[in-house]
């Protein structure tokens, strides 16, 4: 399983206990967040922008429109900084200086490079819309000649990357302990209700299991 370095850019520097540089912590994040945050920076302007990927290995998966300003930024080889965070509770303190959340957090470092084949393009937009909803590309239309002209696939090789996490309960000062005030963790998760059926589905069709019993357990 690969180790990433740590380095001046990747080092964890606040509380460096909760940090891993391995792959075995941070590919589990990457591949539960539904949406990571791309961070870029064009003619000393920063930007982050929100956008669905996918893990392909040792490399992520971006797709979007080809006018995109992230994705064209990222084709031509600019350095890019993707996160992704994952909330497990509300952490409760005695104190409101001690109130905190537990996490699990994924920064990822690469340079974007455009998809180098039609077939590497495909099979990086068939990874996007496995991790949303796996089953689901071989399950409904796949794109057409004209869809794919019109989107453009970027491959992030994983340069650097740190977990981060935070799990536990609150730490107080000794003195708050005796403090009359409820202390505790309120766990988190992502939950999704039941599917909701297009006003235009055709007579008999129901949803698949895939869809019924979709949930983003902690992989």
């Amino acid at each position: 399983m690969t180790h990433f370095p740590s380095t001046g850019r990747s080092r964890m520097r606040r509380i460096p206990q909760r940090a891993s540089y391995d792959a075995g912590s941070i590919y589990p994040i990457i591949d539960e967040a539904l949406i990571c945050h791309v961070g870029f920076a064009i003619d000393g302007q920063p930007f982050v922008i929100p956008t669905i990927h996918a893990r392909m290995g040792d490399t992520l998966a971006l797709h979007g429109a080809k006018a995109s300003r992230l994705l064209k930024h990222a084709a031509a080889g600019a350095p890019l900084c993707i996160t992704m965070t994952l909330v497990d509770g509300l952490v409760l303190a005695r104190s409101v200086f001690h109130h905190s959340m537990n996490y699990r957090s994924a920064v990822v470092f690469g340079r974007g490079r455009l998809a180098a084949s039609d077939e590497e393009k495909w099979a990086a937009l068939k990874a996007i819309t496995e991790h949303v909803m796996p089953g689901r590309w071989a399950d409904a239309r796949q794109p057409n000649a004209q869809e794919m002209n019109a989107t453009h696939a970027i491959l992030v090789d994983i340069e650097e990357a740190t977990a981060k996490v935070r799990n536990g309960p609150p730490s107080d000062d000794e003195e708050d302990y005796a403090l009359p005030v409820w202390a505790g963790v309120l766990p988190s998760s992502v939950a999704f209700a039941r599917p909701v059926n297009d006003q235009r589905l055709g007579e008999g069709i129901s949803a698949p299991e895939y869809v019924e019993t979709y949930w983003r357990a902690r992989r």
